[in-house]
């Protein structure tokens, strides 16, 4: 009986054997499961749509013992500082939000909106409300071949510096920034890439600052080129011409801006920005009056390592015939980490005696003076964080 049983036994595998080998080849020859697809990202959205999303946020302590932003003399309704212009306060200086498709040919735009106090003063001079939001830049584009064409709001083209301060390599901005340049312009602009190294611009504006026009309507234009034949020198040359009814009451305006970059090394890089300004003709006012001012800021950046870097910047701008200003800035930048970094700076500003000993603001409060005093110069310290983004992430 044993031997029977063992008998079927090897003759049950013998007949099963031909259909297990011909499953195993059969699941051999299966495709492998595919695996799980991931769920695309954020940043794998927007380039897929090629939209561009990015922003900054910005913090400040300042203290200073002054008041340089606000008005002690006859050359600015806001002095001769631009947004840093609070005593001994913390402040938000700016949080931006920028969403833009801007493809290299056919149809895109640009949006750019701010909130702070650089949202404040720069509300202030485009309809005299220091708003705490503000559209920085809102604009149609439209690429064809080597022309560029955009309509709306834009910042200028003029300067070294700008407004959105994770581009700025100082915390305080220039006297040139505040004093000779505008900061936006409403109107149409077209540019051309000429070639890979040339690129050249010209438009028509409302104006200096503000979004619509008002008294004659009269126009501003702008033109100007920049060259960079190398990663190492570039230059840009930017002027602006026209009758301006807001901000000089009806005079004519016109600013010539030259900016030149040098990289020295990978990690030194010298910038010239000068400018030359002048205002003339009778005006709203009925005044006929013309008046040059001519300003020199030079930049002198280097990055110790990787976390660590010097900004030195110092200015002279002259009020021909008048007298003049300089300053100069040191800020130190501590990166720990991508994206952010937290800038200490110091200023020193002074005036000639031809802009007279009350040029700066010294103290609002005059009830222990017997009224506000002033001086001939000022000093400030300020603290500073900036941390900004970009999505999809900017390209080493």
């Amino acid at each position: 009986m044993k031997y029977k049983n063992r008998a079927a036994a090897l003759a049950v595998v013998i007949a099963i054997t031909p259909h297990l080998s011909l499953a195993a080849d059969a699941a051999a020859d299966a495709p492998a499961a595919a695996p799980a697809t991931a769920l695309p990202g954020v940043s794998d959205l927007l380039n897929a749509w090629g939209v561009t999303v990015s922003g900054e946020f910005a913090a400040s302590y300042y203290h200073s013992n002054g008041y340089p932003g606000w008005d002690a003399s006859p050359v600015g309704s806001q002095g001769v500082h631009g947004f840093d212009s609070n005593h001994d306060s913390f402040s938000l200086d700016e949080a931006g939000l920028q969403i833009g498709y801007q493809p290299k040919q056919g149809i895109g735009g640009f949006v750019d909106v701010i909130a702070g106090e650089d949202a404040k003063g720069l509300h202030y001079w485009e309809d005299g409300n220091a708003d705490a939001v503000d559209v920085r830049q809102a604009y149609l584009q439209y690429a064809t071949g080597p022309f560029t064409i955009i309509a709306g709001k834009y910042v200028t083209a003029a300067g070294a510096e700008v407004i959105n301060p994770a581009l700025n390599t100082n915390f305080s901005r220039s006297l040139l920034f505040w004093n000779l340049e505008p900061l936006t312009h409403t109107g149409a602009r077209v540019t051309w890439a000429v070639s890979d190294t040339i690129n050249v611009f010209a438009g028509v504006n409302n104006g200096w600052n503000y979004t619509s026009n008002v008294g004659s309507g009269s126009k501003t234009g702008e033109f100007g080129a920049t060259w960079a034949p190398n990663k190492t020198f570039s230059l840009a040359a930017t002027s602006y011409f026209g009758k301006d009814d807001v901000l000089y009451n009806g005079q004519e305006l016109s600013l010539v801006d030259f900016v030149g970059t040098y990289n020295v090394t990978s990690s030194l890089t010298l910038m010239l920005n000068a400018d030359f300004k002048q205002t003339s003709g009778n005006g709203l006012s009925g005044t006929d009056a013309t008046t040059h001012t001519n300003g020199f800021a030079g930049y002198v950046n280097y990055s110790i390592n990787d976390n660590w870097r010097v900004s030195v910047r110092g200015e002279y701008l002259d009020y021909v015939g008048t007298g003049h200003l300089s300053e100069g800035t040191l800020t130190v930048a501590y990166s720990p980490a991508k994206n952010f970094e937290v800038r200490a700076e110091l200023r020193y500003d002074k005036a000639s005696s031809g802009l007279g000993n009350d040029f700066f603001l010294r103290t609002l409060d005059g009830s222990e003076t017997g009224g506000p005093t002033y001086a001939n110069s000022n000093t400030e310290f300020a603290l500073q964080g900036v941390y900004h983004f970009s999505l999809p992430p900017a390209a080493n």
